[in-house]
């Protein structure tokens, strides 16, 4: 390896609109994505589960030389960000929901997050609308079932429509403005999620905002990378078949995928 690969791994697919952004923020980094789609989704699993995931995939991605890596999942950041970060000295970077950019740009006093049970369970979110609750009203909204609509790459059909317009509705009907969009699976959902919410309502999700600060902790250390040219690596748990099927549409080419072994 170069040594400028950043290591990034989420459940499953979702994660790959995060990678989208740090492509775009770093051109010329190698990038080393893991989808951990034999265990997804992690937000209906234990707290201890995802946190020994992310120790067996972070300790695959360093022995990859990766120089920095990113928890682009919520529910995996909340369960293991902390214990990763002193295992490993490089920078880590992890996801939570934007309550705080979502109560500074709501109209109505109301904002509605969207994500997994796990993500809204946990002390990390809790701590957030502790934070910033005073600003807004926060609803939160659990979307069970709506991850594995987006595994199966399946973001259009009669039964993903009523699965996320039954989840919306209810936030809507209470005036919130602005939807926090708190899983990295969502992202892929937008052009529903505008259909169902009309183009008054913001929806704001935080994979632009990693990619700055993954920028900014990579410029306190000696990394470096070309200004454009980096390459991208693609494992998975699973299927490497299923991934590789899904790239061209949710990473926007083809690519090899590699089979990470459990």
């Amino acid at each position: 390896m170069s040594g400028r690969s950043i290591g990034v791994f989420d459940s499953g697919v979702g994660g790959l609109t995060v990678l989208a952004h740090i492509r775009a923020a770093l051109p010329g980094a190698d990038l080393l994505y893991v989808a951990d789609s034999a265990h997804a989704p992690y937000g209906d699993k234990p707290a201890e589960f995802i946190a020994a995931r992310a120790r067996f995939i972070a300790e695959f991605l360093v022995a990859q030389e990766a120089a920095a890596l990113v928890v682009a999942c919520n529910t995996a950041t909340a369960a293991a960000i902390a214990e990763l970060r002193t295992r490993y000295a490089l920078p880590i970077v992890g996801m939570e929901p934007a309550v705080k950019p979502a109560a500074e740009a709501t109209r109505s006093g109301v904002i509605g997050v969207l994500a997994t049970s796990g993500t809204l369970e946990s002390g990390k979110f809790a701590e957030l609308v502790r934070r910033f609750g005073s600003q807004a009203r926060v609803i939160v909204q659990p979307c069970p079932g709506l991850v594995e609509r987006i595994e199966a790459g399946d973001f259009d059909s009669a039964a993903t429509r009523a699965l996320l317009e039954g989840f919306v509705a209810p936030l809507l009907e209470q005036d919130a403005d602005t939807l926090v969009l708190g899983c990295t699976h969502y992202p892929f959902l937008a052009p529903l999620l505008r259909e169902f919410a009309g183009e008054a309502v913001s929806l704001i999700e935080t994979g632009a905002a990693v990619a700055r600060q993954l920028q900014r902790r990579l410029a306190e250390t000696d990394f470096t990378c070309g200004a454009s040219g980096g390459t991208a690596r693609f494992y998975s748990s699973g299927d490497p078949r299923h991934l590789q099927a899904l790239l061209p549409r949710l990473w926007g080419a083809a690519a090899p995928v590699e089979l990470m072994a459990c």
